[in-house]
């Protein structure tokens, strides 16, 4: 085991993005924790930070820590040991604050416990997932594809790999499948899947190019409908891990 983490982790350099990784998602289970303990009104846990009667949010904090990380990360300590892995914890940790309150961000309000809270949780989610997966050796829009053969590769075939697996990305994003489009910058196959897969209703795509009554709208809320227990799953697991949103 650690003769593989010397040649998979240390060697390459990720050590950094593995302690931003871990900050990163033990930050987001304790402060959903604490949430949860302080909305249950345990009288054993801390409150909300109201000083004056002013609800501090902890995206205050994130962005604080997100600071003070990048500006470590940046710094001529950045990339040695122990500071580096220390920075990205500590940017790593503020992400998560910062992510755990993205739909607060968004609606300029707090709907931290309501359904339109729930995009704070795909936030964190896809931000897992695209540190995971870089930590694991993807690399955006797939440049490292264009020299696979081990030939040394012009700027043209990095450009002309980058724009089309970013248009594809885009594509994806605008038949709102936000999550595949997301996770297609970092692994373009998800991104040309969803590319030309039918868009979900409602999206800009469906909008623009579906007209209401027509066959591809028809098909398109069938297939929506069909892939429902896909959401139901997902909201039980959001459910068991950020809690349930208060009822309207």
């Amino acid at each position: 085991m650690g003769d593989w983490y010397q040649r998979q982790i240390v060697e390459p350099g990720k050590q950094p993005l593995l302690c931003l990784l871990l900050g990163f998602l033990g930050a987001f289970l304790f402060i959903r924790i604490s949430v949860r303990l302080i909305r249950a009104q345990v009288s054993w846990w801390p409150k909300n930070v109201t000083p004056g009667g002013l609800h501090i949010h902890h995206v205050v904090f994130g962005v604080v820590l997100m600071i003070v990380g990048g500006l470590g990360l940046a710094s001529p300590t950045g990339n040695r040991s122990p500071w580096a892995e220390i920075d990205a914890a500590v940017f790593g940790i503020g992400t998560a604050l910062v992510l755990d309150e993205f739909a607060l961000i968004l609606h300029l309000k707090d709907v931290y416990w309501s359904e339109e809270g729930r995009l704070s949780v795909d936030a964190v989610v896809v931000g897992a997932a695209a540190c995971g997966l870089l930590l694991l050796g993807a690399s955006p829009f797939g440049v490292d594809d264009a020299a696979e053969s081990g030939a040394k590769a012009s700027g043209w075939t990095y450009v002309v790999v980058v724009a089309v697996n970013a248009g594809f990305a885009l594509v994806t994003l605008a038949k709102g499948k936000v999550f595949t489009g997301l996770l297609g910058i970092l692994v373009p196959v998800f991104a040309l899947v969803g590319a030309v897969r039918l868009a979900r209703p409602g999206s800009p795509w469906a909008r623009a190019r579906y007209p209401a009554g027509g066959r591809k709208e028809r098909r398109a809320r069938v297939r929506e409908e069909r892939e429902g227990w896909q959401r139901r799953v997902r909201v039980r697991v959001y459910d068991a891990v950020a809690g349930r949103p208060s009822q309207p």
